[in-house]
């Protein structure tokens, strides 16, 4: 049995009582409480809320938070964004009358979060400069501009004949394992030395290809000037579902200050399954392939937000890369054809280039930029007019004559130059090549300089293409930094360094 209080000890606990409530505020509160009815798979119903706004954040007993994403008449459903371990029925939710947001700022460069903002990589909180949150809508047409300026990929292929512009929606698109995020990681790495700043959203994917995509940013990019931001296939489907929201609400932060970004979201196949996933859960009715019927919408949305702001509105960009998978090469099922009417072209890898060892595995025929040739720099677009037809019908030729012999000169001239343009065209990963550096290629390509040496000698060639147009052809490259032009008597210059490197190399192999 406790021993009573003695007089002066009651005397001191009734003192500390009185200071206690006299630092406390005592007003009215007024607030709504709920009651979790059932919870599975990530999803609670909930009821006692009749004041919860669509995608309202809600607070669990727990600390564990969740989304309204349906609003019945007698409950709610809403999507967990933590694990829910300690959630069961009858447990308290509470509003916090708040949408979902995202902190932003120049503390996040660098940094890897998730969803919500979170750090991932380390335990030192993000620097927020402020929050925002991660549905807002996209710019309206009369804050548009004309998509006039390049965002150079070091990627030849894409560089001359797809080219991709600020502002820009470009979709990569393909079956598995032909390269989609090795193309998009190759754009992010090519950054290093630009003004751009880059977001990467990973959505559904393995957490060791994530950390591999994260390193490899790190080891050849400026991962200093880059955001990430991870939903991996083991985290809830509500961060899945709102990472690709969050990214751009990051990137839009930059955008809206003048700056230029870039976003590649990785990839919207597995957050259109998360999204039907979460609608099968939460009793919407299914339409086609069991999509919800607003699936169109939801891209649509998202890929809204890119976009080449008006000058009296800062003249920021923002261009985005989302991906895309395909299966067996179908791009006529749903959700391929969704993002294909919604972007302003696709860059499409074919699983066969793939497997033949073609890097990158783009299928020229299939793949289009539509807006992308109007912010392409002169010089570039000087060369690379005919590169793509000239191509495509070498592939053509190639085929019919697998089953016969050459036929005349002319078609073994074809031949001959479509097989180094097929080796010219090919790329290794993380090795990017500058303006000049794919201007003179082209410029040698349809001067013929390539067609006296074995397609090997291609791959030797470019990692010492860079330094030997630096030490001979200083005036051309300096020209070409700085306005992206290049005269007649310039190009002639360059094919005749080509041309001379092109006999050195022949020469040490002989």
């Amino acid at each position: 049995m406790t021993p009573p209080l003695s007089e002066a000890a009651a005397d001191a606990w009734l003192e500390r009582s009185r200071e206690v409530l006299a630092r406390t505020a005592l007003e009215p509160e007024a607030g709504e409480i709920g009651r979790v009815e059932r919870i599975a798979d990530g999803i609670a119903q909930v009821s006692g809320l009749p004041g919860v706004c669509l995608n309202e954040l809600l607070r669990f007993a727990d600390g564990s938070l969740g989304f309204a994403l349906t609003l019945d008449s007698e409950r709610i459903g809403v999507v967990l964004l933590d694990d829910g371990s300690g959630i069961a029925a009858g447990s308290e939710v509470r509003r916090t009358g708040e949408v979902m947001r995202v902190p932003v700022g120049p503390g996040l460069l660098g940094r890897v979060v998730d969803a919500l903002g979170r750090p991932l990589d380390r335990d030192e909180p993000v620097a927020a400069e402020s929050w925002l949150p991660i549905e807002r809508p996209a710019p309206a047409i009369i804050e548009r501009d004309l998509v006039s300026e390049p965002v150079a990929t070091g990627v030849l292929i894409v560089d001359a004949l797809f080219a991709i512009g600020r502002g820009q929606r470009e979709l990569i698109i393909g079956d598995r394992a032909t390269g989609k995020t090795s193309l998009a990681l190759d754009a992010i790495v090519n950054q290093k030395h630009s003004e751009l700043i880059c977001v990467y959203v990973a959505v559904g994917q393995r957490a060791s290809a994530v950390q591999q995509a994260i390193e490899a940013v790190r080891q050849h990019g400026a991962a200093e000037r880059c955001v990430f931001v991870v939903a991996p296939a083991a985290s809830a489907p509500g961060l899945q579902w709102a990472a690709p929201f969050a990214g751009f609400s990051i990137a839009e932060y930059f955008r809206d200050r003048g700056q230029h970004a870039l976003i590649v979201i990785d990839d919207l196949t597995k957050h259109a399954a998360t999204h039907r996933e979460l609608a099968l859960l939460t009793h919407e009715p299914p339409g086609r392939e069991a999509y919800p019927g607003d699936i169109f919408y939801l891209h649509a949305r998202l890929l809204e937000r890119a976009a080449k702001l008006a000058p009296e509105l800062g003249g920021g960009s923002l261009t985005a890369l989302p991906i895309a998978q395909t299966e067996a090469g179908n791009l006529a099922s749903y959700i391929p054809t969704n993002l294909i009417s919604i972007t302003d072209g696709q860059i499409v890898l074919d699983s066969h280039l793939a497997a033949s060892n073609q890097h990158p595995a783009v299928d020229v025929g299939l793949s289009v930029s539509r807006v992308g040739g109007k912010a392409q720099p002169r010089a570039l677009r000087e060369v690379s007019g005919r590169v793509r037809l000239d191509y495509s019908q070498f592939l053509e030729l190639e085929m019919f004559t697998r089953f016969g012999g050459l036929g005349d000169s002319r078609v073994r001239q074809q031949i001959v130059r479509g097989e180094r343009s097929r080796a010219l065209l090919a790329q290794p990963r993380y090795a990017a090549l500058r303006l000049v550096d794919q201007v003179a290629l082209l410029a040698a390509l349809a001067a013929g300089v390539f067609d006296a040496h074995p397609p090997q000698l291609l791959a030797a060639l470019r990692p010492r293409l860079a330094a030997w147009l630096d030490a001979r052809a200083a005036e051309a490259v300096r020209r070409l930094e700085q306005g992206g032009v290049l005269d007649e008597a310039g190009r002639a210059g360059l094919v005749e360094q080509v041309t001379e490197l092109c006999a050195d190399l022949a020469e040490a192999k002989a």
